[in-house]
């Protein structure tokens, strides 16, 4: 009778410590403290089941660490992916079709988002960007996740892109336990960032061409929007070229006036976009879906405005299309090489852009390669 006492006891002791166990893994037991790229200790649950992005677009970063898994926790995001980037959407929802379910909780801005959109999906992670179109650290939202107990992790693509890539991809391997999948696609970006980086350390500003970048051309009223100190602006420093619009803006991203551009007259002028095969007007097509005879025809479209057209570099053959997106997306690392490239051909003559694309699909991302995300102007 003792004996059988006992069993039970131990049975239901047993049962006791697995609904303690299940009950700190529903409650969000923390795996670990994590510092963020806004320099907050942020605790993390440990076990991360329902995940909201403040932008759409920070999927470019959650691809390399989730790949065929990257539906499976994501419940609500910013709308401006399907909008900026359509293309790429389209191509995700094909590979997975939970991504047209996912929950809007905006449209295309910050101001746009509703907290209460993103309480009722009761997520136990949100992952915001410091700079771009979410909500930033100040936001209402942002509060009130922290007022309801669910934590909020800060990473950046955009601001100082070669600075806070690798610590961004570091910060999200800790806060989805992908830490494996970040610390691999770390070692491939920091490979060829370092390889650009060495040869080009010595050349004298003599050698480094001027630069001119013009985003989303054609799409705007008047030229000339571009990035100064930081975003695409580092990507042309980085390549080795000489940004003209770097003093001229007092931020990373900003507007100059076409005579300053004319009056520079640069070596080199790169026009940016991300407009699919349907759009009808002006501007750049580049990305998923768009061939290079497309793209390169809207390139030389858009290189054909007034005061453009005149610039020595479109007359030489110094002119580029680029994919804009690269200024938001840990893959910037492509436009880095291509720029190098274009900017010093004989240093750069064993690099293939194209190849680190092969790469960069075959081994981090979930979707097929396909499209083109640089042209020549000229073939």
């Amino acid at each position: 009778m003792v004996v059988s006492i006992r069993k039970h006891r131990r049975g239901f002791l047993r049962t006791i410590a697995c609904i303690a166990v299940a009950l700190a893994i529903s409650t969000g037991a923390r795996a670990e403290t994590i510092t963020d790229l806004a320099g907050r200790k942020v605790d993390i649950p440990a076990h991360v089941h329902r995940i909201v992005l403040g932008e759409g677009r920070l999927i470019y970063a959650l691809a390399p660490l989730e790949k065929k898994h990257l539906f499976d926790r994501i419940v609500g995001w910013q709308g401006e992916f399907r909008e900026a980037d359509a293309q790429s959407y389209d191509r995700y929802v094909a590979a997975f079709p939970a991504a047209a379910k996912v929950a809007l909780i905006g449209k295309t801005t910050a101001d746009t988002v509703s907290p209460e959109k993103v309480l009722d999906l009761r997520p136990d992670l949100a992952i915001l960007s410091i700079s771009g179109h979410g909500p930033g650290a100040s936001s209402e939202l942002v509060a009130q996740l922290e007022s309801a107990h669910v934590p909020v992790v800060f990473v950046d693509f955009r601001a100082h892109p070669l600075d806070d890539t690798v610590p961004s991809m570091r910060i999200l391997g800790q806060a989805l336990d992908r830490r494996a999948e970040a610390e691999a696609y770390i070692a491939f970006y920091q490979s060829h960032l370092d390889r650009i980086r060495n040869r080009v350390a010595n050349l004298p500003p003599a050698s480094r061409p001027t630069v001119f970048l013009e985003m989303l051309a054609g799409t705007r009223e008047a030229c000339c929007h571009t990035a100064g100190k930081g975003n695409m602006g580092a990507f042309i420093e980085a390549a080795g070229g000489r940004n003209i619009a770097a003093p001229l803006l007092p931020g990373y991203i900003g507007d100059i006036a076409l005579e300053q551009v004319i009056a520079s007259d640069p070596d080199i002028y790169i026009v940016d976009g991300t407009k699919g095969p349907a759009f009808k007007g002006l501007a750049v097509h580049m990305g998923a879906e768009v061939d290079e005879a497309m793209a390169r025809a809207s390139v030389q479209a858009v290189l054909q405005r007034p005061g453009i057209s005149t610039l020595r570099a479109v007359r030489d053959g110094h002119a580029y299309g680029l994919w804009h997106s690269f200024y938001d997306s840990p893959y910037n690392i492509l436009a880095v090489e291509v720029m190098a490239k274009w900017f010093h051909p004989d240093l750069f003559g064993d690099v293939d852009p194209q190849a680190t694309k092969a790469e960069l699909y075959s081994r981090f991302l979930p979707v097929p390669d396909s499209g083109t995300y640089w042209v020549d102007a000229r073939p």
